[in-house]
């Protein structure tokens, strides 16, 4: 087969559905990738036009160009559509654009859950924006800390759109951020050992994982405080046993590792950029990923960095504030080793370069102050001043936006096939960097003089004017720049003549393939023994385009890839992708549903949504599960693998989506135990008496699923039928979530003190995870009568352990806790 009738084979089996229905139904990362990215932007644009607002009111003091709830509505809809519409989902569309080519392989893990997860964000995305538009947007800061959000502050819908949009959009998060992990450690080409993985690959790894321990405490939060506002359950209530400072531990724990998600995706591309514009090598490679991994973990011990006013112990503000200092230490190997890099080249002044030299000067200057608010008497003198606007600009504007640029202008040429003709890109360049430095060094100065953020006007005679007359002068010059870029990109990538295939001279594969890039990604998939594949073999690309290595010949119209070996990137397994489906947009509009019934308070929606939700996932597995035994099957180069191993693509990520709901139970459980040590008015006034069935039934439940299952699959693996057991798991899984509901009817009136409306919760939580474990095992007990399940294909069972497991597990620790205060009272 020749190389034009691969390719045009290989087209007909990836491409998109051609016309409008193609956007509903492509699960094709590259066209996802570039939908993330194009939906980012547009709201990138409008949080843009929402800060000019902001610097239009404060240009001068007594101003009346907007009223104070005007300006609630502006700066809380600017954070929040910066910090969670923008930032996370420019990392998560560049992410999936660029990971499966930097890797080598067709297309990410779950290409149907990338689709999904983007209808999650833009729907949810625009849930928020309706409600700026009809002026009924949140107002409570983007940071929502009761009791200015609960319904004593905000009695509205207002903070309801907040709590519903954002969860909303915290599933594409956490959707991608799987997809994301198990692609990194799986969907690699053959010979790609970690230790040769390109650097960005492994800042997406360690960042994914970021979100899905970072995220869970923020959709928790959320969940409590609009069960609050909707049903009166009282966990920030202080006269009901509850704690307003319980919202800003949950908020903080997400979000200070949340500066540090959205810098390390920034960094991971300075590390791919750099050594391309210095034409070398990266210096310290295994040392620049030991310090973001670092970076990672100790960015979980700082989020009461942001609560250093609110009284806790000095024993307390100690630890935080020289952990707060010691995350430097990571940030400044980074740091370092791209300077060496950069000392040992011969750089270009190329425009990706330019950008990265700004990041420099930016993030140094912001990385400064964060020291300083480290230190806990001076973090007292500026808390709540425009001192911590500055700062926080100057990290994720420096830290994030900045190398975003470089990435935009890097990897353009890979994306539209045309080389950079118009130069608006070097003006632009300059209007933004010294637009934004005399924007925040003047709103740094203000914030030294005692203004305060949040505030929507100033009295005159402070010596308050003149500076911050500067600083909306400086934020319309970069405004202007940022058009400018915008109009640069669409002139190039329009307009622009067509460009070589790789004009950076990279050694990473993305640039193996033709540009713009086919579906397909590569013809045959290629097998590497280094970091810089193209540098190690100049005639790769032709080898992959003949299809000389694996995978290179199309066959039934199937869209194929390889599994490999975490560690080694040994070929383990062949899987096949599902092709185009609307499913994952109907997925997203019934969940939509769900959240437009809590949002508008009509409830009845919320359990149709709940069964349509069922549904359409019943519908997703079973699409997904092969129909029959196929035996090992020939891959390229002599190599024959099965198709269906215990450990398939689904039980990786179970696992990982598990972690997030671990966090999740993990930071409900920290919850719980912090209003009954802490909060004021505890005890309550009664304690939940254990109740002997409902003991019974637990640890029967909790203990028999898990064996029944393992007999199940150790039945089925034998040759036998596993039906006998399934039965009996689903039978201790009912008797599981009849245990929650005794617990639930055991507290009548969850409204009456926080204890009985975070046991209600608890409950909940075990009943909601027994329920879906009897649900998957019904479905898996349909599989096996349908004769979708053999020894051979045991993946499905192995998925419901994980699940089946967890539910038992969460069950006993959620209700021993529950009972506890009963049974030591």
């Amino acid at each position: 087969m020749n190389a034009l009738r691969r390719h045009r084979l290989l087209t007909r089996i990836w491409a998109s559905e051609p016309g409008w229905r193609g956007w509903f139904t492509t699960v094709n990362h590259t066209d996802l990738g570039r939908m993330f990215l194009g939906a980012s932007v547009v709201f990138f644009l409008i949080g843009g036009i929402l800060a000019m607002l902001i610097r239009a009111q404060l240009a001068s003091p007594r101003s009346a160009f907007v009223g104070a709830e005007t300006y609630a509505q502006l700066f809380t809809m600017h954070g929040t559509i910066m910090m969670f519409l923008f930032a996370i989902p420019m990392f998560e569309g560049l992410t999936i654009y660029l990971l499966p080519k930097m890797l080598g392989s067709r297309d990410l893990a779950y290409p149907r859950l990338s689709a999904y997860g983007f209808w999650c964000y833009v729907l949810g995305g625009s849930m928020l924006i309706v409600a700026l538009l009809a002026g009924i947007a949140p107002d409570s800061g983007w940071f929502m800390y009761p009791p200015l959000a609960s319904t004593l502050g905000s009695p509205g819908i207002n903070s309801d759109f907040w709590l519903l949009g954002i969860t909303f959009v915290e599933i594409s998060a956490i959707a991608a951020a799987v997809e994301i992990v198990v692609t990194v450690l799986r969907f690699r080409a053959p010979g790609m050992s970690l230790d040769r993985m390109p650097i960005y690959g492994w800042y997406a790894l360690v960042t994914a994982t970021m979100i899905l321990t970072g995220f869970p405490p923020l959709i928790l939060g959320s969940i409590l405080l609009e069960l609050e506002r909707a049903f009166g359950l009282p966990f920030f209530q202080v006269a009901e046993g509850g704690d307003s400072l319980l919202w800003q531990h949950l908020f903080w724990l997400f979000g200070h590792p949340e500066v540090y998600i959205i810098f390390l995706p920034a960094a991971g591309a300075i590390s791919t950029i750099l050594p391309v514009m210095a034409r070398t090598e990266l210096i310290g490679y295994r040392w620049v990923v030991a310090a973001a991994i670092s970076l990672a973990v100790l960015s979980f011990g700082l989020w009461v960095h942001h609560m250093f006013t609110t009284g806790i112990p000095h024993m307390g503000l100690a630890l935080f504030s020289a952990a707060s200092t010691l995350v430097a230490v990571p940030t400044a190997v980074q740091l370092f080793a791209w300077i060496g890099t950069l000392w040992r080249g011969t750089p270009e002044m190329r425009l990706p370069m330019m950008w990265i030299l700004a990041f420099f000067a930016t993030f140094v200057i912001g990385g400064l102050t964060g020291v300083m608010v480290a230190v806990v008497p001076f973090d007292w003198q500026v808390h709540d001043t425009h001192f911590i606007v500055a700062h926080l600009h100057y990290v994720l504007v420096g830290g994030f936006v900045f190398p975003m640029l470089a990435a935009l202008y890097y990897w353009m040429p890979h994306v539209t096939g045309r080389k950079r003709f118009f130069r608006v890109g070097d003006v632009a360049f300059w209007l933004v960097t010294v637009g934004f430095h005399a924007t925040f060094l003047a709103v740094h100065w203000v914030g030294l003089l005692g203004q305060r953020r949040r505030t929507e006007t100033y009295e005159p005679g402070q010596g308050w004017e003149v500076i911050n007359l500067i600083s909306s002068i400086g934020g319309f010059v970069m405004a202007i720049g940022f058009a400018l870029v915008i109009l640069d990109v669409a002139m190039n990538a329009l307009v622009a003549v067509r460009g070589s295939r790789n004009p950076w001279r990279a050694g990473t594969l993305e640039w193996a393939m033709p540009t713009p890039a086919p579906a397909y990604n590569f013809a045959s998939l290629p097998e590497v023994s280094g970091r810089d594949p193209l540098h190690a073999d100049p005639d790769l690309a032709v080898k992959i385009a003949r299809g000389a290595f694996y995978l290179g010949e199309p066959r039934n119209g199937r869209r194929e890839t390889l599994m490999v070996n975490v560690a080694t990137g040994r070929p383990a397994s062949l899987v096949v992708y599902p092709g185009n489906s609307a499913l994952p947009f109907q997925l997203a509009l019934v969940t939509g549903l769900f959240f437009l019934g809590m949002l508008l308070k009509t409830y009845w929606l919320v359990p149709l949504a709940l069964v349509g939700v069922a549904a359409l996932a019943i519908r997703w597995v079973w699409t997904n599960a092969p129909g029959r035994d196929e035996g090992p099957q020939p891959v390229g180069l002599g190599l024959s693998l099965p198709r269906d191993v215990a450990q398939s693509p689904g039980w990786w990520g179970s696992l990982f989506l598990l972690l997030a709901n671990g966090t999740l139970f993990g930071s409900l459980m920290f919850g719980y135990a912090f209003l009954w040590t802490v909060a004021p008015n505890w005890p309550p006034p009664a304690w939940l008496a254990p109740s002997g069935l409902q003991g019974a039934l637990l640890l029967a439940g909790a203990a028999s699923a898990p064996l029944l299952v393992r007999l199940a699959d150790r039945t089925l693996r034998r040759g036998g039928s596993p039906q006998a057991g399934l039965a009996g798991a689903a039978l201790a899984l009912g008797a599981l979530a009849a245990a929650a509901g005794m617990l639930c009817l055991a507290l009548p009136a969850p409204q009456r003190h926080a204890y009985d409306a975070t046991v209600w919760v608890i409950a909940g939580y075990t009943g909601f995870h027994a329920g879906l474990a009897l649900l998957m095992t019904l479905v898996v007990m349909a599989m096996q009568a349908r004769g979708r399940l053999s020894a051979a294909r045991i993946s499905p069972l192995r998925i419901l352990r994980l699940w089946t497991d967890w539910a038992a597990f969460a069950g006993l620790v959620g209700v021993a806790a529950a009972l506890l205060p009963g049974l030591v009272a």
